[in-house]
């Protein structure tokens, strides 16, 4: 059992919420629906990748910020485009540096692995031209890190 699990509050869209995000990720599922009133789901409990999830129709009182967001840890460029597309699309908005705001208002990082291992590398010089690249970019392009990385 995970002790601690990640809360999140919506508006009303709690079950509409984590069905869309249990259909973007291959180990996912819905582990509970909390009846509520009027028929619509008061909560649901649901897992992405290991990780369990409650999400709440608690009403207009709170939205979500960026001082909170959910980081996907990706191997290639093909999953970088499948999870940024997919969340940015039918409302959500792209941000700088791989973040995100989906189409429910909640926060993410869609960031490829390659850049945490550029960002490290020992040449603080060739580590600085990706950063720099980084900085530029909305969805971040592994391709055009490493090219900036090489020097070109």
């Amino acid at each position: 059992m995970q002790k601690i699990v990640t809360y999140l509050w919506y508006n009303d869209q709690a079950e509409e919420a984590a069905r869309f995000y249990t259909s973007l990720f291959k180990n996912a599922s819905i582990k509970e629906v909390m009846p509520g009133p009027e028929g619509k789901a008061m909560g649901v409990t649901f897992d992405l990748e290991g990780q369990e999830f409650i999400a709440l129709n608690g009403g207009p009182a709170f939205n979500f910020t960026e001082a909170i967001s959910l980081f996907v840890k990706c191997e290639t460029q093909d999953e970088v485009d499948h999870f940024w597309n997919a969340l940015v699309a039918d409302g959500g908005a792209e941000s700088r540096c791989g973040w995100l705001k989906d189409k429910y208002g909640l926060s993410w990082q869609i960031i490829p692995n390659k850049l945490g291992e550029l960002m490290g590398h020992p040449d603080r010089e060739r580590a600085g031209r990706a950063i720099q690249a980084m900085l530029q970019m909305n969805k971040i392009v592994i391709a055009d890190l490493q090219k900036a990385f090489d020097g070109g």
